[in-house]
């Protein structure tokens, strides 16, 4: 046999197989590119997705959820992560996990036109990455064209008019913020230190659908070597399901509070001197915000006493705030510029059914 005979072979088979119109495999994600100081000037030079529309991941690419997420004025949210090859993240129960450096986690904003046929008109609004470079982990934002195939770097921010048929089939119609730099590090920043906010442990330890099947995150992650150290997904953590109605009312409250909350009302975040804590780890009810005076009681206040007054949610300062969009007042303070109906009921139930001498 001639020595180049295999190699021959092979190129006849790719030949082939190209006049065939076989799709050739597309070039790999760029990681040197993701560690760069500099951000690249549109998404696409990242190679985090295979067509330009940033529908169809890539190789390495793996799409998550949060069990309870953070609201986004009910923007449709697409979550992925990318772990460069060879590497994977250690487990943790508490906190961040141990990711590796150029893991980048990806979210792309979007709203379909009617929610009720969630594929059809969607519009693509921005995709913001969270990287975790040599010097630690660093935001980044890029918004969608209006041609939808291609996402372009926002460092400023920016104001984009939004219209959507909601839910319960109205119309709604608002400004949408893209958020700037120094935003991102507001909501992102633990004792300083910038990290990611929802794909902790407890947060994943639920069922994604992937394309093979249903299946629980921990587990998928760590059957495919992507997750080490993690115990069996029964035995972990897990962030309740704040729209699971079979659940309890107080922890889907609390999930929802600490995902929408918990970032900036924690003894490590920027809300600390609050002294109002409202993450899941906390566990003083006077923290928690359940008969607690406000250190300072301005505008915010509306007039009200205490944060929580148990079994009376219109006298609680919490969820004033929380049903406000007026500057000032409204909470969260960033990051949405609609009251979310469904979270402030929810909590209303919760306040509502607290003892009233508790």
């Amino acid at each position: 046999m001639r020595p180049f005979a295999p190699l021959r072979r092979l190129a006849l088979a790719v030949g082939a197989a190209l006049c065939l119109g076989a799709a050739p495999v597309p070039a790999p994600v760029d990681t040197g590119k993701l560690l760069e100081d500099t951000p690249a000037p549109v998404l696409a030079d990242y190679r985090l997705f295979v067509d330009g529309a940033g529908r169809s991941p890539n190789r390495g690419v793996t799409p998550y959820g949060v069990n309870t997420p953070l609201f986004s004025d009910y923007a449709d949210k697409k979550r992925y992560l990318y772990l460069p090859p060879g590497t994977h993240i250690g487990y943790r129960s508490q906190g961040l996990m141990d990711f590796p450096i150029g893991a980048a986690l990806i979210k792309t904003f979007a709203y379909p036109a009617d929610p009720r046929r969630p594929a059809d008109r969607v519009r693509l609004i921005e995709t913001r990455l969270l990287i975790h470079k040599r010097a630690g982990w660093s935001a980044v934002t890029y918004v969608w064209n209006d041609d939808q195939m291609s996402a372009v770097l926002k460092r400023a921010g920016l104001r984009l008019p939004v219209g959507f048929i909601d839910s319960h089939g109205q119309a709604r119609a608002f400004d949408y913020a893209v958020p700037n730099v120094n935003q991102c590090k507001q909501c992102h920043a633990q004792a300083g230190v910038m990290g990611p906010i929802g794909p902790k442990a407890r947060n994943l330890n639920g069922d994604f659908d992937y394309a093979g099947g249903r299946e629980n995150q921990l587990t998928h992650l760590a059957r495919l070597g992507l997750l080490k150290g993690a115990p069996v997904a029964a035995v972990a953590p897990r962030t309740p399901r704040w729209d699971d109605p079979s659940l309890p009312l107080e922890p889907r409250a609390r999930a929802y509070l600490d995902a929408n909350c918990g970032h900036c009302h924690s003894r490590a975040g920027l809300a600390s001197n609050s002294g109002l804590y409202l993450n899941l780890e906390e566990t003083d009810p006077n923290a928690i915000g359940i008969g607690k005076r406000p250190v300072a009681a301005g505008k915010g206040s509306g007039g009200l006493e205490v944060a929580i007054d148990p079994g009376h949610p219109d006298r609680s300062i919490l969820l004033y705030r929380m049903a406000s969009t007026e500057p000032g007042v409204m909470m969260p303070q960033l990051g949405h510029a609609l009251v979310h109906d469904e979270g402030v009921a929810l909590v209303r139930d919760w306040i509502g059914g607290m003892p009233k001498d508790r």
